[in-house]
């Protein structure tokens, strides 16, 4: 399961990012990412340089201008009492999703993401992998299926590709890339705007 823009409202780097080196800079990288001439771990890396506050500046930031899913803590529970294991899978940085998480009452859900080295001339991002993603979601789905688990991938963008097409079952937040990229494979997924929708499907 992904977290930015699939549990959260939107992609609370991003927001942290433009807040901290201005809407300018961020787009710039942004449109490199786009346009294909810097991969998703470069830019990630190169948004992270221009960071300079504290984790816990950015938590108390984030916690002001981001939102999680009204829905996603009953979803978590629900799962728990089904036996369901989850695990985040994320392009972010670990110790800001745990805050998040730990915020919203729904501390102990597994994070694979990156780490991060907090200096005041900005943040080094430390990367979980080799991957172009900075993040390699589809080999822990494959990891997740080696083991005998039933898998499902519940995710919003580019990032989740290759990961949602390796699960058996896959949700896709509506209007978002990762919708679109599955409809042109040709792909069977449900799309859902909010965990209710997810829990409905799976319960």
């Amino acid at each position: 399961m992904d977290y930015d823009a699939t549990i959260t409202d939107v992609d609370t780097f991003n927001v942290l990012v433009a807040h901290e080196a201005g809407e300018q800079k961020w787009h710039a990288l942004e449109e490199r990412l786009h346009s294909r001439a810097m991969t998703l771990r470069e830019v990630l890396a190169a948004e992270a340089s221009l960071i300079t506050c504290t984790l816990e500046e950015a938590d108390a930031f984030l916690a002001s201008e981001t939102h999680f899913d009204f829905y996603f803590a009953k979803f978590a529970t629900d799962c728990n009492e089904r036996g369901v294991p989850l695990t985040i899978l994320s392009s972010g940085v670990a110790p800001l999703i745990e805050r998040a998480l730990q915020r919203n009452g729904v501390a102990g859900i597994p994070v694979r993401a990156n780490a991060v080295e907090v200096r005041p001339d900005g943040w080094i991002m430390h990367f979980r992998d080799d991957s172009d993603n900075g993040g390699d979601k589809a080999a822990d789905v494959r990891e997740a299926k080696a083991r005998g688990a039933k898998t499902v991938y519940i995710g919003d963008g580019v990032s989740d590709f290759e990961a949602a097409l390796e699960a058996d079952r896959r949700f896709a937040k509506t209007g978002h890339a990762l919708e679109r990229y599955l409809r042109k494979r040709r792909a069977t997924f449900r799309e859902f705007s909010n965990f209710s929708e997810v829990a409905a499907a799976l319960f």
